[in-house]
């Protein structure tokens, strides 16, 4: 579902990430974890084209783009394929939750707002927010936005689904409600890669997780080997810290 080879990304003189190889596999659930600041979201950006890559190559579905040679039109194929659910939500303020979730679906692939609307309104459902439909994000709080903006993601008919650190601006309370969202998606089997600080997530739900420091993937696989078995000394040093053993 994804390939990416020998993908880097720098900012002046700094390089964030530094030759990332990576695979995933159709309906797989991917967890990215690591200290901040280590090239996580930057990485994730990148998949989508929100950051421009310096090199490499990513492909998504039948989509490919090189670093080196990308046009506008590769980049529009290569975001076709996935959607992105951002830490800040990211919804129009000025558009109520139903409409934020039929937007892509008008715009992009120009369907008929009727169709559109009546598609979002059972995206919406699927997250539990079928009460809601007509109120502007001002209206709701910081976990019902974040439904909002999963429904819109699902509304982009990628076969991706790329999270951003999805519960890193909510209040705590919030956070079940969207991990739930989260965890039926996994069940239904939806690809997914997502970046987050929820140990315990990245555990129960992952199939495979990915730890990254220093623009690197330190280390790669199923979350009983990083969380149970490290084998590198600077992911056993993050797992320890960050579950508190």
């Amino acid at each position: 579902m994804i390939n990416v080879t020998r993908l880097s990304k720098r900012f002046g003189d700094v390089e964030v990430l530094k030759q990332i190889d990576l695979e995933v596999h159709q309906g797989e659930i991917v967890a990215i974890i690591g200290p901040s600041g280590t090239g996580k979201s930057t990485l994730l950006r990148c998949l989508n084209y929100l950051e421009t890559p310096t090199t490499g190559e990513i492909q998504i579905g039948e989509a490919r783009v090189a670093a080196e040679s990308a046009s506008k039109a590769d980049i529009q194929r290569l975001r076709k394929q996935s959607s992105f659910v951002f830490q800040s939500y990211a919804l129009f303020a000025n558009k109520t939750a139903l409409a934020n979730v039929a937007e892509s679906l008008v715009t992009v692939w120009k369907e008929p707002k009727a169709k559109a609307e009546e598609t979002a309104k059972q995206l919406l459902e699927n997250v539990g927010m079928a009460e809601h439909l007509h109120k502007y994000p001002a209206q709701l709080s910081g976990g019902q936005q974040q439904r909002v903006g999963i429904a819109r993601a699902m509304a982009c008919k990628g076969d991706v689904i790329l999270f951003d650190e999805p519960t890193s601006a909510l209040d705590p309370e919030w956070v079940d409600e969207v991990l739930a969202v989260m965890k039926q998606l996994a069940e239904q089997k939806q690809t997914m890669v997502v970046v987050t600080h929820e140990m315990q997530f990245a555990r129960d739900v992952a199939d495979k997780v990915i730890f990254m420091e220093g623009g690197v993937i330190v280390e790669q696989g199923p979350p009983s080997q990083i969380f149970d078995n490290p084998q590198h000394d600077r992911t056993r040093a993050f797992v320890s810290r960050a579950m508190g053993y």
